[in-house]
Order: structure tokens, then C-alpha cells, then sequence
């Protein structure tokens, strides 16, 4: 692509590459300039132009935005038409977000003039929600350079896994002078947290805090339900702790216990037979976001979470309240994380 100033006789078939507004006439970044637009311009009192001129083996801006948008829409993911050189992308369904991280890099690395962003990996999303956007930088890129790029970007470097609606259960256990409230208030967050997701709980139990008591429980939940999620009276402090303990009596295998988000670093996540269970963190009680939220959304979109994942997720984990965090919980009562 050639770019510069001609002056306007020279201009037909070029691309405006700065609006012009003189004398009433007025001549739009990127538009093509005609026999006409050089009548007025020169009536206009316009001597030169800025513009671009497309050489053979370029391709225009729209048709590059379109033919990446479509190469790196994967799973559940709509591309609109491009305008201006980009093409953006939206969820067809409610879930979360997946991309190829590594690609998306190698893709950018290519040719500065052609770019894809999107939002943050694993980040929940809503149908028709905007998720990724392809913008072309100059007027024309070259066929060689957007042949790299579409290589590159094979097979599709983002896509949407749908929530599914399953069936949880919520085990509460229980310890002398716990509040009624308290359960109520986790069970009605719990509930708003699985809605997005058309998940719903079918099974709500309430134990004493005990390790045979709870393997009951889960036994019981086992054999009704998609997902177990247990809110333990006191937070876990160890594997042989009572809900670990709980789980693995049950058959189940634990998978990690504690993440590298705050809050939410005394998180359970465990697997029994083929069904995830979680023992969820204290700060799970209350709406605001936290690291409970990041595995449970992967978890009702059918994404696996295994340990490595959750050690990867400290990049960006902490999500701040106040600088003094730790005082703020000592204020309420020392709520677990």
C-alpha cells in the first residue's frame, strides 16, 4: 500500500486517508475518492490529499477483519459484519470465555498492522455479550500477511463453553450458636450465583459439623445431583480436616485444597465419581466476587479445573477490598477466606 500526499487530479480510486471539511464540501476518512469528489474538491479550493493507494497483493481492511474475525471464531461465537477495519465478535450463549492465550500472542507477534483482542480468559459472559474484536490498523494489509495470520489462527483461537443447568446440592454443616440467618443468606447468594447458568439447587441439607455425619450427606447427594457444594461451620485448615476427610470416606479424591486467589484461599475442590465437589470458602457466603466464583463457572460450563489450574489463577488473584485487608476481616468477626 502506498500512502502520502497527490494532489487531487492524481486522487481517483484512492482512500481518503484524513476527513476533509472546506468550504462546505465534505469528503470522509476512507472513502474512495471519485471523478466527482475531485470536481468539488477542486471547487472547493483543494489542491492535495492525503491518501492510500492499494496496491495488487493488498487486501482492503474490511475483507481482512471479516476472513481473521472468521478464522479465529471458534465454539459459540458470532462474528459481525466488518466497518472500519473491524470485525467483532459475541457470545451466542451464556458461559464462559475460552482462549488460546499462546496463539493469540504468536498472532499479534505477526504483522503490527493486524491485531485481536479479547476479554480475560476463563472470564464469564453473556449472550450477545461483545468478547473479542479483529482491527485491521492501516487501509490494506498485505495477502501475505493476512495468509500468515488466518495459518495461525486455524481452527479458531476463542471460543464460548455453555452453561449447563445442573442439578446442585448445597450440604450446610452446622455448629452450636450458628445463626438460622446465616445458612439462609449462603443459600440465597448460592442460588444467585447459579442462576446465569440456569443451575438450580435441588437438595439442601443441613448436618452437624462431623465427618460421618457429612459422608451421609454426600452419599445422599452423590446419587441426586450434578454438583455438591458444602459450607463447612468452620473453615478447612487441613486435608485431614472434616470435610476432606468427609469426601475422601465417600469415595471421593481431593484435587486441591487452597488456591492462589484472595479471597477464596481455603477452597476445596474435589471429584466424585465423575461429580465435582466443593468445599466452599467462607467468603463464598457473601455476592461480592471471589475465587470461589472462578472455579465454580468453569465447573457449570463443563470445563475441567484440576490443581494446575487453579495454581495458575494467582496472576490477577488478588482482589482487593482495602489496603488493610486482613483488619477489615478482624472487623467482621474474622470471617474465613
Amino acid at each position: 500500500m502506498k500512502f502520502g500526499s497527490v494532489p487531487v487530479q492524481e486522487s481517483e480510486g484512492c482512500i481518503v486517508a484524513h476527513s476533509i471539511r472546506q468550504n462546505g464540501f465534505v469528503l470522509k476518512k476512507g472513502e474512495r475518492v471519485s471523478a466527482s469528489h475531485i470536481q468539488a474538491l477542486l471547487a472547493a479550493g483543494v489542491e492535495s490529499l492525503v491518501v492510500a493507494r492499494l496496491e495488487p497483493d493488498d487486501i482492503d481492511e474490511d475483507n481482512a477483519a471479516g476472513q481473521l474475525a472468521k478464522a479465529v471464531a471458534g465454539a459459540h461465537v458470532r462474528v459481525e459484519k466488518p466497518f472500519t477495519g473491524r470485525a467483532n465478535l459475541f457470545a451466542e450463549s451464556a458461559g464462559v470465555l475460552v482462549v488460546d492465550m499462546d496463539r493469540i500472542d504468536a498472532l499479534n507477534e505477526l504483522d503490527e498492522r493486524i491485531t485481536f483482542a479479547t476479554l480475560p480468559a476463563y472470564r464469564s459472559v453473556e449472550q450477545g455479550e461483545m468478547i473479542g474484536t479483529v482491527k485491521i490498523i492501516p487501509f490494506a494489509v498485505p495477502g501475505d500477511s493476512l495468509t500468515k495470520s488466518l495459518k495461525c489462527a486455524a481452527g479458531g483461537l476463542v471460543k464460548v463453553a455453555p452453561y449447563r443447568p445442573l442439578k446442585v446440592a448445597v450440604i450446610s454443616t452446622l455448629l452450636p450458636g450458628m445463626k438460622p440467618n446465616v445458612i439462609a443468606k449462603t443459600l440465597r447468594v448460592t442460588a444467585e450465583r447459579l442462576a446465569p447458568a440456569g443451575a438450580k439447587i435441588v437438595l439442601d441439607v443441613k448436618i452437624a459439623h462431623d465427618a460421618e455425619a457429612l459422608r451421609a450427606a454426600i452419599h445422599q447427594a452423590e446419587t441426586q445431583c450434578d454438583m455438591i457444594i458444602v459450607f463447612g461451620a468452620s473453615a478447612i485448615t487441613d486435608r485431614r480436616d472434616v470435610i476432606p476427610s468427609a469426601v475422601e470416606t465417600a469415595g471421593g479424591v481431593i484435587e486441591q485444597l487452597g488456591m492462589p486467589v484472595d479471597p477464596g484461599n481455603l477452597l476445596l475442590v474435589a471429584n466424585l465419581n465423575g461429580k465435582p465437589v466443593l468445599g466452599a470458602p467462607g467468603c463464598a457466603r457473601s455476592p461480592k466476587e471471589n475465587g470461589f466464583d472462578w472455579v465454580l463457572q468453569r465447573l457449570l460450563a463443563g470445563l475441567p479445573v484440576r490443581a494446575a489450574d487453579i495454581r495458575r489463577m494467582g496472576v490477577g488473584g488478588l482482589l482487593m477490598e482495602i489496603v488493610a485487608r486482613g483488619q477489615l476481616r478482624e472487623a467482621h468477626g474474622g470471617q474465613d477466606d
